[in-house]
């Protein structure tokens, strides 16, 4: 890649760039400039250089790469040694000069004050990366792998440089990115010089304190692991702090301001305001880091992770299925908008709620938990939000981005929302356009209409939404529950009609927070205007997870299983319907409502399930269950007929074709048709007329591919039970986006689930049902 590359400094960072740039053969020769003449002498011994030296005009002749690796306040003497050997002729005008200082206005600067006019080879540049150790023998050839590398693309410089530092830094394994060097030095002011100098002076303060031998005797974990910085290099700091003098003085007036709001918190006992504070903190170190990488909330540890599942037969016992998925993503909106404070227990800690949680933390909203399903939720009323310093991120929930979207049109600030790389690929016209008709501002992205969507505050668009009247093209409860939301701040009444009944979380949740809401029908109004009152809300069982259960008892030999208290809300219980049509043994017992939702105790028994035409009507009523019914259908006996279910091909992935491909691969014999599915059973007719008991094996054996679609995944976790064959799942670690803990709670009622966690790579997913 170069000819020769002359390093000036070898430090900690110069060292490391010249040991990868060694290791990686990225250039003939390697030569160095240093003060130390002893770690020039090793270096030329040990192979790294070729020529080292304490003057430079002794080395870089001929070089076509130079790399500044000294303190910031030395750079403009090291220029004016480069600008003698450019007009000597000893370097070409156009070699590559380029630096690793953690300022860049001064090195521009230094540059200007030194050079008639900037070289067309400068390039400023900042690796992220360090280490406590410092100097020569703490280089690391690796130092930089998967760090950032942050290049200040000057106007006066030429393509070539640009290109081929950034080349150089790639082949050592850093990431590269963009910056001007005023915002460079601005943000590093705040993300490193910042945090170091506070660390400088806390341990300045604790040593210089009357008691400082205990101080540091009895130092705990925090103070270790925050201070740890304070061994760096003080000359280097010295010059940092100097060089970027007036981003860190505003840094610091900044954070002075921070301090003495919460000095004045813990003054106060302001309880609530302070749990609201450190619970963002928490959250947001945590949130940020998943928001950069595209990646889900759950351990890193589940990632990309597959299923092997050998053959059982029965399952038994009593279990209890984690929270609905819809009912808390709504406990959150509406517990963030009401007057007062909300508790909520049962709360599904998935990804996807979890996204919803972070949103309105973002927006100013102090939540305590979860823990243990158990929230806290101090509401703001329904003017309280605050506008989010960076784009909401909502990971690949559909439901937190199509409902948040009523909400935040109704607001008087700009929002940004967001989703990761798969969230970023579904349609969102469908709530947009509506959303306009109200007088909603908002502007999807692409000619499709995706994510990210912008969406203009009233205060800027200078008047309220007005209520309308919208015909649902199709039975949405996203749609319907969007455009209800917004109508809370509409003038006038906002009325939804649905073609056919869809899920009415929405409606029974804002009635039990005292939100009125008329219900006529399939058509559904409410008026703008009213407020909501907080209180107590117990999230169910996921009927949705349920469903899982349901079928492994039902196809499986011998089996009696019992979900605790799940909800059986009625525009829920389709898979209920469905299984019953197929003469499930299914029955109900300790039916009560909790917050405003119907539950019950589900028990199901071993069943000679028979195939049937499923009824239209209940395709709305069972959409997200539909994969583990085909697993159902497959083991009945005869014939089963999905139509009007063109909503499964717009989920996660194409859960008909791809449901279609692994029922397949299994060795079932199944049609898929426009908007459904045909699905040949394997249940084997007895000498009287009945299906013998699930008593032989239905599916074969063999490798699965989820698409990393949670629900995929889990249905053909059920097919075990009647395989003959060991099934492996590929892409299972999305599980967690709805029923975080489901291999485990399998393996409890009798099912042989093995979780390996061997794979590379992940694309994240979520569901946007309800």
């Amino acid at each position: 890649m170069f000819q020769q590359v002359c390093i000036i400094g070898l430090g900690l960072i110069g060292a490391s760039v010249a040991q990868a740039i060694r290791d990686q053969q990225l250039s003939a020769r390697i030569v160095a400039v240093d003060r130390d003449q002893l770690s020039l002498t090793e270096a030329i011994e040990q192979g790294l250089l070729d020529a080292g030296s304490t003057e430079l005009s002794a080395v870089a002749s001929g070089s076509d790469l130079i790399i500044i690796a000294i303190p910031v306040q030395a750079v403009s003497a090291v220029f004016i040694d480069i600008k003698a050997l450019i007009d000597s002729g000893r370097l070409a005008a156009d070699c590559i000069i380029s630096d690793v200082c953690s300022t860049k206005l001064n090195v521009v600067e230094a540059a200007q004050s030194v050079f008639a006019s900037l070289p067309i080879g400068l390039v400023p540049a900042h690796p992220i990366a360090g280490a406590e150790n410092s100097g020569y023998h703490a280089r690391r050839s690796d130092l930089f792998v998967n760090h950032s590398v942050i290049i200040c693309e000057l106007p006066t410089t030429s393509r070539t440089a640009i290109f081929k530092l950034r080349q150089l830094w790639e082949a050592i394994g850093a990431t590269v990115m963009a910056m001007d060097a005023e915002h460079h030095d601005s943000i590093l002011a705040h993300t490193s010089h910042l945090p170091h100098l506070l660390a400088f002076n806390l341990v300045d303060q604790l040593a210089s304190h009357d008691d400082n031998l205990n101080m540091f005797r009895y130092a705990a974990g925090g103070f270790r692991d925050f201070t740890r910085i304070a061994a760096s290099d003080p000359k280097m700091w010295h010059d940092i702090f100097f060089a970027n003098q007036t981003s860190i003085v505003s840094a610091l007036d900044e954070y002075s301001s921070y301090l003495n709001n919460i000095r004045q918190l813990i003054i106060d006992k302001d309880s609530t305001a302070l749990m609201g504070l450190l619970g963002r903190a928490q959250a947001a170190r945590r949130h940020f880091g998943h928001m950069l990488a595209s990646t889900p909330y759950t351990d890193i540890s589940t990632m990309s992770a597959s299923y092997i599942i050998s053959p059982s037969h029965t399952v038994t016992g009593t279990i209890a299925i984690p929270g609905d998925k819809s009912i808390s993503h709504r406990s959150i909106m509406l517990g963030s908008l009401a007057e007062g404070v909300t508790q909520v227990t049962g709360f599904l800690e998935g990804e996807d709620a979890l996204a919803t949680l972070q949103a309105f933390r973002d927006m100013g909203v102090t939540i305590e938990g979860p823990d243990k399903g158990k929230l806290t939720i101090h509401g703001v009323g329904m003017n309280g939000l605050k506008p989010s310093k960076t784009p909401i991120y909502m990971g690949n929930s559909g439901t937190s981005m199509r409902l948040l979207a009523g909400i935040l049109a109704a607001q008087s600030f700009d929002s940004v929302l967001t989703g990761d790389t798969s969230l970023n690929k579904r349609p969102m016209e469908r709530v947009a356009a509506p959303l306009r008709q109200m007088g909603a501002v908002v502007q999807s992205t692409g000619t499709s209409g995706t994510s990210p969507l912008s969406i203009t505050g009233r205060a800027t668009v200078g008047k309220p939404l007005q209520g309308i009247e919208y015909n649902l093209p199709v039975a949405s409860a996203q749609i319907k529950s969007c455009l209800l939301l917004a109508g809370l701040w509409a003038q006038g009444t906002t009325t939804v009609t649905q073609p056919e009944v869809s899920r009415d979380h929405t409606e029974r949740m804002l009635a039990a927070f005292g939100y009125e809401v008329k219900v006529q029908g399939n058509r559904i109004s409410v008026e703008g205007g009213g407020k909501l009152i907080g209180g107590d809300i117990a999230v169910p069982a996921d009927i949705s997870s349920a469903a899982f259960f349901m079928v492994a008892a039902a196809i499986s030999q011998g089996s009696t299983l019992t979900l605790t208290q799940v909800g059986i809300n009625p525009t829920r219980t389709g898979i209920i319907d469905i299984l019953k049509l197929m003469n499930a043994d299914i029955s109900l017992s300790n039916e009560t409502h909790v917050g405003g939702e119907p539950v019950a105790d589900i028990t199901i028994r071993s069943s000679n399930l028979v195939g049937i035409e499923i009824p239209e009507s209940l395709v709305p009523l069972a959409i997200d269950e539909f994969p583990v019914l085909f697993i159902a259908a497959s083991c009945a006996q005869g014939r089963t007929v999905l139509t009007g279910a063109k909503e499964l091909r717009v989920k996660e992935s194409d859960r008909i074709a791809v449901m279609a491909e692994g029922l397949q691969t299994l060795g079932i014999d199944c049609t898929v048709t426009e908007d459904g599915l045909i699905i040949e059973g394997q249940g084997v007719e007895g000498s009287d007329n009945q299906v013998i008991n699930n008593s032989h094996p239905v599916f074969g054996g063999g490798h699965i591919t989820s698409h990393h679609d949670h629900r995929i995944a889990m249905s053909f976790t059920v097919a075990s039970l009647r395989a003959s064959k060991q099934i492996v799942i590929e892409g299972v670690e999305t599980v967690n986006t709805s029923f975080p803990g489901f291999a485990e709670l399998a393996n409890q009622i009798g099912m042989a689930v093995e979780v390996d966690r061997g794979a590379d790579t992940v694309t994240d997913t979520g569901t946007d049902a309800d």
